[in-house]
């Protein structure tokens, strides 16, 4: 009986359980970005020299995001368009995360702004 009150008092306390930053989610884009982008740019943003360009402290990432937007969702040279396989709030996570990582002061992208720049082309 002893123990199973030690237990419950152990569980009460939080003792149990796993910290909070054990449970943080990753930035909001960042997974996409994992598992869309940084293998040829790297999960740094600093690109493969002489292969696949660098996000961070690139003024095409941070600047309008007219140009960034046509080539994510249309590709250009090597990089595939996404306009196929993501959504307008996923492409809108993904490169929020990249305009704001790794140094870079680029604003939010909204879904509505993809969506813009799908009917664009």
């Amino acid at each position: 009986m002893y123990r199973n009150t030690t237990f419950a008092a152990l569980v009460l306390a939080g003792a149990a359980l796993p910290a909070a930053s054990a449970l943080a989610a990753p930035p909001p884009g960042k997974t996409l970005y994992d598992d869309n982008c940084a293998a040829c740019h790297q999960a740094s943003g600093k690109g493969v020299k002489g292969a696949y360009p660098a996000l961070a402290g690139a003024p095409l990432v941070q600047g309008d995001a007219k140009p960034l937007l046509s080539i994510v969702l249309n590709g250009k040279n090597e990089m595939p368009g996404f306009k196929d396989d993501l959504t307008d709030a996923d492409l809108a996570g993904l490169l929020t995360y990249a305009r704001t990582s790794w140094g870079n002061k680029g604003k939010a992208i909204t879904p509505a702004e993809v969506a813009a720049a799908r009917r664009r082309k």
